[in-house]
């Protein structure tokens, strides 16, 4: 992989979705990192094809977003719930 696109992946993945699954956000960043989520998938776009961006690449823009409106995001997670649901299901003897 180019040195470019390895440089901007691990920005998005170390820098961007670190910062978010933190318990503890400061209010006062979030603008410095919506600018930044900005900034990277503009880096992705030159390095990618129009085919790679979907809905999911976008909605990378409105994280920050939701992050002031709900709180931080390890509260709205929804993989203990479908851990647990595993658990539940194990109980029942119908599978189905």
């Amino acid at each position: 992989m180019p040195d470019k696109v390895r440089v901007t992946i691990t920005r998005l993945c170390f820098f961007f979705f670190n910062v978010i699954c933190h318990k503890v956000i400061d209010p006062q960043k979030s603008d410095d990192l919506e600018n930044e989520a900005a900034i990277i998938l503009c880096q992705l776009e030159m390095y990618f094809p129009p085919s790679f961006f979907d809905i999911m690449v976008h909605l990378i823009v409105h994280l920050v977003k939701e992050i002031r409106l709900c709180g931080p995001v390890y509260l709205r997670w929804m993989c203990p719930v479908g851990r647990y649901m595993k658990v539940l299901k194990r109980y029942m003897k119908n599978q189905y």
